[in-house]
């Protein structure tokens, strides 16, 4: 089948606007299927603010390196500030090549492995890390089907491969669905919790999002359209588990891991800052909250009991996927929002989890 550049955005556009057309039922219908919730400020729900110290570290980052990179944004435009956030701590950031090494697992999320050949959402990243003294490794899992698919796949990659073995702190940060695939392989196989020392949420599905509640399973395989494909179909139960009712449920029986650091990192854009192929579902979305990323509510974002780092001024595709920078038709064409420095955010996330499990950082 001959495939055209246009076919992915005409498929990503058709799942955007599925996903976020209009609907005549509640994105989040009523039912007693579920269990006791409570929104809640951070400060009273077991989380560790550590936004303070973040901040310090993301902007000395980006003021020492950011200019070099395409996507520069100053600091006060690239973090949102809300409420009630801790001052700066006063210590200082370390700008030089880290003499003790980390090793970064990249989880990726709905469809990753489907768009990876064509968006390449690592693109730089391996080779920044590197020059920086971390290592970047990446764990395919399968884009179109369930968590408790992808979490054998998980649990068989941190068992079985050479180069996620090593005395450095190895670190799995999950996109979307990703950290929904990383916390169900922590919580199901405890063979693996040992060998993990931080997880990171990024824009991470662990709420799950109301988008997905009425979406048919057969919809994740228009991400088959995407030029390159090779990804399999897999369970195709993917937006199964994007769905907030057994997210919520499994988030309620099942208690992580206590032995693993969990940290936080939320989009929270701008309405100015969501791409225009976005803005049908961030407006749908918007019918519960509209505090979210075109994709993922806010709280939803949020692993509980976990470090809290950072609200992002990104939509849900631009804190991952430089598509501005290998596609700029793709991005005029649908993502014109798509700007984000994703070197020095994911620079700043290691440099702080490094220094809060060696003790340093203050909460």
């Amino acid at each position: 089948m001959i495939r055209s550049r246009r076919v992915w955005p005409m498929g990503i556009l058709l799942l955007s606007v599925w996903l976020g057309g209009c609907t005549l039922t509640p994105l989040v219908p009523f039912s007693t299927a579920t269990p006791p919730l409570l929104l809640a400020p951070a400060s009273t729900a077991g989380l560790v603010d550590q936004r303070g110290r973040f901040r310090e570290i993301f902007c000395a980052l980006n003021e020492h390196e950011g200019a070099h990179w395409p996507d520069h944004r100053p600091c006060e435009e690239a973090l949102v500030r809300l409420e009630a956030e801790p001052p700066p701590t006063g210590q200082p950031v370390e700008l030089g090549k880290d003499a003790a090494a980390v090793t970064l697992v990249g989880v990726l999320g709905l469809g990753g492995n489907c768009v990876d050949n064509f968006l390449r959402p690592e693109a730089s990243m391996p080779q920044h890390l590197q020059s920086r003294g971390f290592r970047f490794r990446q764990i395919e899992v399968n884009g179109l089907s369930s968590s408790e698919e992808n979490a054998v796949r998980i649990r068989d990659a941190l068992l079985e491969r050479e180069d996620l073995r090593g005395d450095e702190p190895l670190v799995l940060m999950g996109y979307s669905k990703g950290i929904v695939d990383i916390l169900v392989a922590l919580a199901t196989y405890p063979e693996i919790q040992d060998r993990v020392d931080a997880v990171v949420s990024v824009s991470g599905a662990v709420g799950g999002s109301p988008l997905a509640n009425e979406a048919p399973d057969w919809l994740v395989r228009l991400f088959q359209l995407a030029p390159g494909s090779t990804c399999e179909e897999g369970d195709l139960r993917a937006l199964e588990s994007l769905r907030t009712g057994p997210r919520r449920r499994w988030l309620a029986e099942n208690p992580l891991p206590r032995n693993v650091r969990y940290y936080s990192v939320v989009t929270f854009p701008e309405p100015g800052r969501i791409s225009n192929g976005l803005r049908k579902s961030y407006d749908t979305l918007s019918q519960v909250d509209a505090r979210n990323d075109s994709q993922l509510i806010f709280y939803d974002q949020v692993i509980p009991g976990s470090r809290l780092l950072a609200y992002v001024n990104a939509d849900h595709l631009a804190i991952v996927l430089p598509i501005e920078r290998s596609h700029p038709w793709l991005a005029a064409l649908a993502m014109d929002h798509n700007d984000y420095p994703r070197e020095v955010l994911v620079e700043a996330i290691l440099r702080h989890v490094q220094e809060d499990l060696a003790g340093g950082a203050k909460e």
